[in-house]
């Protein structure tokens, strides 16, 4: 049976050797930013006691898991330890706020219709 390929034609951990591991924790945490703000904002408009604050703090959570998990991964592979930290810092938090306001916008507005 024959390997399945990406649709690059690479296999998955040949692909992964020839990008920088830069480059894939930086689009990673853009990804990740668009998933903490869709919890963030499930759980902002679903309970009605978790505030923006709440909010923040799981896209803070989201980031420092990942750093973790990065660090392990990626720590021989990058010049500094701290490139781990700072890559992809501003996508990350930019995106969860944009999208963070789309989805609460597109859960929060039918709530707010159906008030009086």
């Amino acid at each position: 049976m024959p390997k399945s390929k990406c649709s690059l034609g690479l296999e998955h951990a040949e692909m992964e050797s020839r990008m920088n591991p830069l480059t894939i924790i930086y689009w990673t945490r853009f990804l990740l930013g668009v998933i903490a703000a869709l919890v963030s904002a499930f759980l902002t408009t679903l309970v009605p006691e978790f505030s923006l604050f709440n909010g923040i703090s799981i896209a803070l959570l989201f980031y420092i898991v990942t750093y973790y998990l990065y660090k392990s991964r990626f720590l021989a592979k990058v010049e500094k330890p701290s490139k781990i930290f700072t890559t992809g810092v501003g996508a990350y938090f930019l995106t969860w706020l944009a999208t963070w306001a789309l989805f609460y916008t597109i859960l929060y507005y039918p709530q707010l219709q159906s008030q009086p």
